[in-house]
């Protein structure tokens, strides 16, 4: 089989490049291995920038090239996708240079870092408070920087993601009812909680329908002397519903409930 030519010189290339990496890690040269960090950042190599500055930032604090090289390797690190890390150096450029050149830019990654690395509503959120912690710091920081609506709206996507696992959360309660406790009034407790903690959630119609369903559920279950009360408080939670989302998409659910509830009341004695 003939080896086409331009495979050699693809194979060059890459001998000459390892080459070259390898004689910059070895040069006690700082200021030429800074030079190469900062090619191989511009040339997307971020791995060896990587490399290259961690050993480089502990020798230049103190000097002119400290703020640079410190917010360099954030930026490596953001850029190959190790956002923890790229986090931890950004934190520490602002708290170190809070009126540095790139203080802005350095808070607002810190954030976005976060943002990026917060996990599935399903999983624990403290990355997510965390996130919420830093992009609030940055528009109390930079309430003018063209950055700030965004730092907004990340913001406000987090916080429907931790209303998310409240929303979860309020379900699951629902789904175990009476198992080992009345997990009913957890479900409720956990909506009402969550409706108050987010106002303004997406999810707010899924909380109402929550509390109606395990007001429902338990009085269904409730002993005949307890069914009048609580599947009043059935009635309760169903006007509740109905006057906050008159259109809702659950209505025809609730109608079943309120329906249910009112024949109950009408034949149990008071």
């Amino acid at each position: 089989m003939r080896v086409k030519p331009v495979y050699f010189l693809l194979l060059a290339v890459l001998l000459t490049s390892c080459g070259e990496y390898n004689k910059i890690l070895k040069s006690t040269d700082k200021d030429v291995k800074y030079t190469y960090a900062k090619k191989y950042f511009e040339e997307g190599k971020y791995s060896r920038s990587i490399t290259l500055l961690e050993e480089l930032v502990p020798f230049f604090k103190g000097t002119a090239r400290a703020e640079e090289s410190l917010y360099l390797l954030g930026q490596s690190y953001y850029n190959s996708k190790d956002y923890l890390s790229a986090t931890e150096m950004f934190t520490t450029y602002y708290n170190t240079y809070p009126k540095g050149e790139y203080a802005e830019p350095a808070l607002f990654y810190a954030a976005y870092g976060l943002y990026l690395d917060s996990p599935d509503s399903k999983l624990d959120q403290s990355k997510t408070y965390k996130a919420i912690a830093e992009f609030q710091r940055y528009m109390e920081e930079y309430p003018q920087s063209e950055r700030s609506e965004q730092a907004k709206n990340y913001m406000f996507e987090l916080q429907e993601k931790l209303a998310h696992k409240e929303l979860l959360a309020a379900q699951l309660y629902l789904n175990l009812g009476n198992y080992m406790g009345n997990n009913y009034e957890s479900a409720v407790i956990t909506a009402r909680e969550a409706m108050k903690s987010y106002p303004f959630s997406k999810y707010n119609e899924e909380y109402q329908m929550i509390i109606l369903r395990a007001r429902f559920e338990y009085a269904e279950r409730s002993t005949l002397g307890t069914q009048p009360e609580r599947y009043r408080m059935v009635l309760d939670e169903y006007f509740n519903y109905k006057n906050t989302f008159p259109n809702g998409k659950y209505m025809p659910e609730a109608d079943r409930y309120y329906k249910k509830a009112q024949s109950k009341i009408d034949v149990l004695p008071s």
